[in-house]
């Protein structure tokens, strides 16, 4: 992986964690190797939907404070490119549904999507519609950085094992799925990593 690309997975990791102090440190790297305010600003929204709000606004918080300390200091800052422009007839719940059956792979339902079709409703409609057809990420590093958030959370081994199934469905490899295991073991500790790696096994 480039160091851009380690950088997200950091990012997402001590955002998911809620760990501000190393938060910054790694928002700071990954500004330095590449990475657009504005690609993280994406990283810690689309996070919100996997770690929620609070950690996500925390971690926005530092990005903001980070950015204007920059400003402020006269230092070379790379805003980057907004996302294209949403068409005002889309209907997100239609093409939340495409996305999410382009990304898994396969038409998500039935089980607790029927039992609960509400749920069903913001996945498609809120997450693969509204955030995932931002397009400042593409299908790829946003599925890094959700594998790297769940990876470093407890009680979502569901959850994870189904993204790195997901992950690999939009190009993401077994290296770099590796890269993420050797992230965890360096940010956090061991048992993050082994987990994450038993079900790469």
């Amino acid at each position: 992986m480039s160091k851009k690309q380690k950088s997200i997975i950091e990012i997402s990791i001590f955002t998911a964690k809620g760990n501000l102090e190393l938060l910054k440190e790694s928002v700071n790297i990954g500004l330095d190797n590449g990475l657009t305010v504005n690609e993280i600003k994406e990283i810690m929204v689309q996070l919100y939907a996997y770690c929620g709000f609070p950690r996500s606004l925390n971690a926005l918080g530092v990005l903001f404070n980070i950015v204007t300390e920059r400003k402020n200091n006269g230092k070379i800052l790379e805003i980057g490119r907004e996302s294209t422009p949403i068409p005002p007839n889309k209907d997100s719940l239609i093409y939340g549904t495409k996305v999410q059956t382009e990304v898994v792979g396969v038409e998500v339902k039935g089980g607790i999507y029927d039992f609960a079709p509400m749920a069903d409703r913001y996945l498609k409609a809120h997450l693969f519609g509204d955030i995932f057809g931002q397009d400042i990420l593409d299908y790829r590093t946003r599925e890094i950085v959700t594998v790297a958030a769940l990876a470093s959370m407890d009680g979502v081994n569901p959850q994870l094992q189904a993204h790195i199934g997901i992950s690999k469905n939009v190009g993401v490899t077994n290296e770099e799925l590796n890269e993420i295991v050797g992230a965890l073991e360096e940010c956090l500790e061991i048992e993050k990593s082994n987990n994450m790696q038993q079900f790469l096994k």
